[in-house]
C-alpha cells in the first residue's frame, strides 16, 4: 500500500453536528477498494484521483496524537464519510485500531461507519471509549438479499455478515444501527427490501435506522454507475436517462416509500430521525433531557404539595439552580 504525506488529520465537522452529532471529521485512508457501484465519494469534486487504490498516510498516528493532545474542546470524531475506514489494509496496518486507542485515551467520542465485519475486532477499544464518552457504530446495509448486496458492493462482506456484527457490538452494549441509504431505483427501492431490511436491523439489535432516500450521480460517478448497470443491469442505464437525465439526486418513483419506512420503523421501535438518535447516543443530551423531566415532575409536585393541607417547607424553586438539588430538600 502506497502512503502519501499529510499535513493535519482532524478537521472541524463541515456542517456542525448536523451529521449524527460529529464535532470532528477524519478519513485515516484515500480512496477505497470496495468498488460499491453508488458511491458518491468517486465524484470528480472530491479529487480522489484513481479512487479504487486505497492510500494511506505517512505519520498519521504521530500527527493525530499532536493533534488530540492540543484540542481543548473535547467532542465525537466522525471516521469513514470518504473511504470506508475497514478497508481489508486495515487488518495488517492496524491504522484504525491506533487512532481508536489514542481516541479513547485523550476521551474523545467516535462515530463511524462501515460495511465491513472487520469492525467486531475493536470491541474491547469502543467499550473503553463508551465509558468516558460517546459511540455511535453505523452500518450501510442497502439490500436485505446477499446477492444483490454482492452485485452492488462486491469486495467487501455481504449483508448478513455486517448484521451479524451489528448484532455482536449491540450485544455489548454499544449504540449500533443501520444506514440503509442508498435507495437505488428499480434495485433496491422495492417495498419487500425495505421492510426487510428494517426488520433485521431490529433483530440484530439496532438501536436506529436512518435513511436519505435515492442515489446521487454527478461527474465521473455517474460514468462508473452507468458502467456497472450495463454490467449487471441490463438495460437499466436508458432507463436512468430517460427518467432521471442529469440530475444530481434520483429518487424512487414509489412515493409510499417514506411511509413504509416510518411505519416499519415505528413498529420496531426503531429511531430514524436525526435529532432523536443524537439524543439516543449521546450521553450530555441524555442527561439535558433527564434533568429537563425531573425538573418538571418536581415543579408539579411542589404545586400538589402546595394546594394540599400537608404541612410542607417554606421552598421558591427558582432560588435552586438544579433540579436534583430542589429534590434533595423536598425529600
Amino acid at each position: 500500500m502506497e502512503f502519501i504525506e499529510a499535513k493535519t488529520i482532524l478537521q472541524r465537522a463541515a456542517h456542525g453536528t448536523e451529521w449524527f452529532g460529529i464535532d470532528y471529521n477524519m478519513n485515516l485512508y484515500k480512496g477505497c477498494c470496495h468498488k460499491c457501484i453508488y458511491c458518491d465519494s468517486r465524484s470528480n469534486c472530491y479529487q480522489v484521483e484513481d479512487f479504487d487504490r486505497v492510500r494511506a498516510k505517512k505519520d498519521e498516528i504521530e500527527i493525530l496524537n499532536q493533534e488530540l493532545r492540543n484540542k481543548r474542546k473535547k467532542g465525537v470524531i466522525g471516521i469513514g464519510a470518504m473511504s470506508d475506514t475497514y478497508n481489508p489494509f486495515e487488518k495488517q496496518y492496524e491504522i484504525t485500531k491506533k487512532a481508536l486507542e489514542l481516541i479513547s485515551y485523550y476521551k474523545f467520542g467516535v462515530s463511524i461507519e462501515t460495511k465491513s465485519n472487520l469492525i467486531i475486532r475493536d470491541i474491547e477499544i469502543f467499550n473503553e471509549i463508551n465509558k468516558k464518552a460517546d459511540v455511535i457504530l453505523k452500518f450501510t446495509i442497502t439490500s436485505a438479499d446477499d446477492n444483490l448486496s454482492k452485485k452492488i458492493e462486491p469486495n467487501v462482506c455481504v449483508s448478513s455478515e455486517r448484521l451479524k456484527a451489528m448484532r455482536q457490538l449491540s450485544e455489548q452494549g454499544l449504540f449500533v444501527g443501520t444506514l440503509l441509504t442508498p435507495i437505488i431505483p428499480f434495485i433496491t427501492d422495492s417495498e419487500e427490501n425495505i421492510r426487510n431490511i428494517i426488520k433485521l436491523s431490529y433483530k440484530n439489535g439496532a438501536k436506529f435506522v436512518f435513511s436519505m432516500g435515492g442515489v446521487t450521480l454527478r461527474e465521473n460517478q455517474r460514468e462508473y454507475f452507468y458502467k456497472q448497470l450495463d454490467k449487471n443491469f441490463p438495460k437499466l442505464k436508458e432507463k436512468y436517462i430517460k427518467i432521471y437525465g442529469n440530475n444530481y439526486f434520483c429518487y424512487p418513483l414509489n412515493k409510499n416509500l417514506s411511509k413504509i419506512f416510518k411505519e416499519e420503523c415505528e413498529r420496531y421501535g426503531l429511531l430514524y430521525k436525526m435529532n432523536d438518535i443524537i439524543k439516543s447516543y449521546k450521553k450530555e443530551a441524555k442527561q439535558e433531557e433527564q434533568q429537563r423531566h425531573l425538573g418538571t415532575i418536581i415543579y408539579i409536585c411542589y404545586h400538589i404539595l402546595a394546594l394540599t393541607s400537608i404541612p410542607t417547607i417554606d421552598i421558591e424553586p427558582h432560588k435552586f439552580k438544579g433540579a436534583r438539588s430542589w429534590l434533595t430538600v423536598l425529600l
